[in-house]
């Protein structure tokens, strides 16, 4: 198995009835959903291995999750059915080119209750990437799971990726998720997240003096997705930046997914940093291109045509 996943896994609604506000849509269609279960699926369709650890409600929309990510051909051994909780749900009001607002329903969602064993420990440990999210450290039992985790893959000498996914409704404050995201990065490889997310866990207000701070903590390798800019990258004495690709956007829903699947594929296939970044940024730029989130996530061909054909676009180096 070339990558294992823990983390989020949720039943999306978007609406049918686009440009009208979500409080008057009356018809939706049903998506997997979750950055984790997103990034699998994305993962997966670029060619690689990849198996997720997480819980799902044991009803219909949980064995819908389930059916879902098997069919895209992730394995789905430890993704447990937990009896008394519901999935994550959350439902998204389509007004493109920018508006997307959404509604979260997380009260003791079933992702919460990851609770890992020794054949989990065995499957992370015999991987080669293991991602976590921040959501997974919102409430325990899924916390201390996350954290353990951590520390096998850290210990085996797997290489560890975080994206921060700071979902509000999943926490009682900004400052209490910094927190338990930052406890986690002595264990982190290659941190990930937008600007905001950056300066929230390493609680410093400018991205620059917030990536400073989490390099000097140990991070290896920092990435910011900065939206329709484009991504920069921070690792040892170079920062570079590379422009986001040009493309009419439906949704930008799942578009950091796509990113991270995208760059961490290229990584984990040994390409340098830059190229990483494009692959990145092909892989979300055909995510916005999309309507969907999980079924948005591009297959490799298309990934490497779109970077084929814009090849003027490359890194800055800003160091």
């Amino acid at each position: 198995m070339d990558v294992s996943v823990l983390g989020r896994v949720g039943y999306d609604l978007y609406a049918e009835d686009h440009h009208v506000p979500l409080k008057d849509v009356r018809r939706f269609s049903r998506y997997l959903g979750g950055s984790s279960a997103n990034m699998a699926v994305g993962l997966s369709r670029l060619g690689l291995r990849v198996g997720i650890i997480s819980c799902v409600g044991d009803d219909p929309l949980g064995y819908y999750l389930v059916g879902y990510l098997e069919e895209q051909g992730v394995d789905t051994r430890f993704l447990r059915l937990k009896k008394g909780y519901l999935s994550s749900l959350c439902l998204t009001e389509i007004s493109p080119p920018d508006s997307f607002p959404q509604v979260f329903y997380r009260d003791r969602p079933a992702d919460t209750q990851v609770d890992l064993g020794e054949s989990e420990r065995e499957f992370i440990c015999a991987t080669r990437l293991f991602i976590a999210n921040g959501t997974s450290l919102c409430a325990p039992p899924a916390r201390e799971s996350t954290f353990r985790a951590l520390e096998w893959a850290h210990g085996a000498g797997v290489r560890v990726a975080l994206d921060i996914d700071y979902r509000s409704s999943s926490w009682n404050s900004a400052a209490q998720a910094g927190l338990y995201a930052r406890l986690a990065l002595p264990y982190v490889d290659i941190l990930i997240g937008n600007p905001e997310e950056i300066s929230m866990v390493a609680e410093r207000d400018d991205l620059d003096h917030a990536i400073e701070r989490l390099r000097d903590i140990g991070v290896g390798l920092v990435v910011a997705k900065m939206g329709a800019l484009g991504t920069r990258a921070v690792q040892d004495d170079r920062s570079i930046f590379l422009p986001s690709y040009p493309i009419d956007v439906v949704s930008t829903i799942g578009a950091g997914d796509g990113f991270g699947a995208g760059f961490l594929c290229a990584l984990l296939r040994g390409m340098p940093l830059e190229t990483a970044l494009k692959y990145g940024n092909a892989a979300a730029a055909i995510v916005v291109s999309r309507l969907m989130c999980s079924d948005a996530m591009p297959l490799l061909p298309e990934v490497e045509k779109l970077i084929a054909r814009h090849e003027s676009i490359q890194a800055q180096s800003l160091s």
